[in-house]
């Protein structure tokens, strides 16, 4: 099954070209099913390629998904056109009495703030909320997942004397659990950013679970044990050149930016990256979609205020 999004957004012709199911909302309207219902919180810059990213990821199975984007009311976005924000998202007054199966909410490029200086903090933290009886099963990426854990759990967050820049390998630390079926014993992610969170304040939390760690770049899964959250502290969604774009931009700007670890063949940046982590961004969100979403939630989303937030059930 496809994922169901506007015919006219951008995402619907790229991921048509590559031959990945999409269907149009119009189509899905005239199918006898319940599809799931996904809410993406787009924070990133770029929100085109961004949509792009996730939206080829979330097609890989075969349920249908229907997407909303989401915006920040409260933050002006300088790199994506109001046009295409007014088209194609919506706001959190507009969906705030609505219910989602999944939600996922993006990095942005804000690490290096105080939580409470970056301007859509008051706003993105109303969303957190929410989404313990809106949402059913959340991930939170990379600056979101440090974000997410600091506002549920107070975990804090450090910053790095360099930037974690690059492709890692990384294990599993836990059997049989639903979103890492299928991981091999090592798998790479990538990585881009300045601050970190630790095991050691994680491992305070009873209701907190590290799933999955690297010897140099540290966490890098955390669930909440009732499997209603995931925070994730890597770019699995990245594109083959989308850290060399950052790598090249901040060259060009100047800035003292180390080649990205494990990314460029022989640490040569003329030469094509190798694509290492694509298999495991496809499994990772296709098992979140497929077992920590579609086999648990609720049929009818009203339900999700009368399930208990903690629930448990198998991370």
């Amino acid at each position: 099954m496809p994922i169901r999004i506007s015919s006219d957004l951008p995402a619907f012709k790229t991921l048509g070209e590559e031959n990945i199911f999409v269907m149009s909302k119009e189509r899905a309207e005239h199918q006898d099913i319940r599809p799931l219902k996904v809410l993406i919180v787009n924070i990133m810059p770029k929100k085109i390629e961004t949509e792009c990213q996730l939206m080829r990821l979330l097609s890989n199975t075969p349920l249908q998904v229907d997407i909303d984007l989401l915006q920040m009311a409260s933050h002006i976005s300088r790199n994506t056109s109001r046009h295409h924000l007014d088209e194609f998202y919506k706001t959190f007054e507009q969906i705030r009495d609505d219910r989602y199966d999944g939600m996922i909410v993006t990095g942005a490029p804000v690490e290096l703030l105080e939580y409470e200086q970056v301007d859509y903090w008051e706003e993105i933290t109303d969303i957190f909320e929410w989404s313990k009886t809106h949402v059913f099963s959340s991930l939170y990426i990379c600056w979101a997942a440090q974000a997410g854990l600091y506002y549920h759990f107070g975990i804090p967050k450090y910053q790095l004397p360099q930037k974690m820049f690059g492709i890692f390998p990384h294990k599993t630390e836990v059997e049989n659990s639903q979103l890492l079926r299928g991981f091999d014993d090592i798998f790479y992610v990538p990585h881009s950013r300045n601050t970190e969170v630790r095991r050691e304040d994680i491992e305070k939390v009873s209701q907190l679970e590290i799933l999955t760690s690297s010897e140099l770049s540290g966490v890098h899964i955390v669930a909440n044990k009732n499997g209603r959250q995931y925070f994730i502290t890597g770019h699995s969604e990245y594109d083959r050149d989308t850290i060399a774009s950052e790598y090249f931009r901040d060259v060009d700007k100047g800035l003292d930016i180390q080649i990205p670890y494990n990314y460029f063949p022989d640490n040569d940046p003329k030469k094509t990256p190798v694509f290492s982590w694509r298999c495991t961004a496809n499994l990772m969100f296709t098992n979140w979609l497929n077992y920590c979403v579609y086999q648990k939630t609720p049929y009818n989303l009203d339900e999700l205020e009368i399930r208990s937030w903690t629930w448990e059930t198998s991370v």
